[in-house]
């Protein structure tokens, strides 16, 4: 089992070598990693690309804006890739992305931690956020309007 310590430096060089270049497999990550002297595998490298909110897009891996993570962030990097907004019902947002982006935008929305949102479950081109009531999900929306421009 990896340290703390072991793990952030692994996912910081997974940072490094997707801001340094275009990689467009975990495979070819995970060479990547073991040239440089990391221990990985499959599966500890997807791990790591999800818990980053990594996304692919035009046959690459892209890296999500840097303050993603805080509750007003940053979400403009990930806005390229929302497709359409609409509610189901009165407690039920759906949010469509491109293929294979919601589970990074529903990270991003995870981690914002906004007071509305009861949780989200992503596929891989749509995210359903949860709201206590009607009231929250205008909230919501308004919200995601204003982020994404959709």
């Amino acid at each position: 089992m990896l340290s703390d310590a072991q793990q952030l430096e692994r996912r910081a060089a997974i940072v490094r070598l997707l801001r340094g270049g275009r990689v467009g497999r975990q495979a070819e990550l995970v060479r990547l990693l073991k040239r440089a002297g990391h221990a990985v595998t499959q599966s500890s490298v997807s791990r790591d690309l999800r818990d980053l909110g990594v996304l692919k897009a035009s046959g690459r891996y892209v890296l999500p804006g840097e303050e993603v993570s805080r509750a007003n962030g940053d979400f403009g990097s990930l806005a390229q890739f929302v497709r359409g907004l609409r509610s189901a019902g009165p407690s039920l947002t759906v949010l469509r992305t491109t293929i294979g982006a919601a589970q990074s935008v529903a990270v991003a929305i995870d981690r914002a931690q906004w007071p509305e949102v009861a949780g989200t479950l992503s596929g891989d081109d749509t995210i359903f956020i949860a709201t206590a009531g009607a009231r929250e999900q205008g909230e919501l929306l308004g919200r995601l309007r204003t982020l994404f421009g959709v």
